[in-house]
C-alpha cells in the first residue's frame, strides 16, 4: 500500500507565493518519476510539472519562470515551489508519482488526494 499526503495549499493574494509538498510512503522500492497536476472548476486536469528520477524537469508553458519543481529521494518527497502567482492558477492540485514497488513487479502510479489552491484579493 503506497500512500500520498499533500500538504501546503490555501488562499494567497495575487503576488503571493505557496510551496506544496507531497510525501510519499508505503511500499516503495524507488521513484521514477513525479508530478503535479491542476484541475481548475469547468476545466481539465493539466500538467503542471514533471520530474524524472535524474533531476530532469519540464513545466507548463503557463507556469515557466514561476514555478519550481523539486524532489528529495530519501524522504521520497516531492515540492512545488510556486511564486508570482495569478488568479488563474486557482485550482486543486495533485501530485503523482510513477514508482517500482517493493513487493511487487512492475511499474504503478498513484496519486494523492489534492490540495486546494485561491489566488484572490
Amino acid at each position: 500500500q503506497v500512500q500520498l499526503v499533500e500538504s501546503g495549499g490555501g488562499l494567497v493574494q495575487p503576488g503571493g507565493s505557496l510551496r506544496l509538498s507531497c510525501a510519499a510512503s508505503g511500499s516503495i522500492f524507488s521513484i521514477n518519476a513525479m508530478a503535479w497536476y491542476r484541475q481548475a472548476p469547468g476545466k481539465q486536469r493539466e500538467l503542471v510539472a514533471h520530474i524524472t528520477s535524474g533531476g530532469s524537469t519540464n513545466y507548463a508553458d503557463s507556469v515557466k519562470g514561476r514555478f519550481t519543481i523539486s524532489r528529495d529521494n530519501a524522504k521520497n518527497t516531492v515540492y512545488l515551489q510556486m511564486n508570482s502567482l495569478k488568479p488563474e492558477d486557482t485550482a486543486v492540485y495533485s501530485c503523482t508519482i510513477k514508482y517500482k514497488d517493493s513487493k511487487l513487479p512492475g511499474l504503478f502510479d498513484n496519486w494523492g488526494q489534492g490540495t486546494q489552491v485561491t489566488v484572490s484579493s
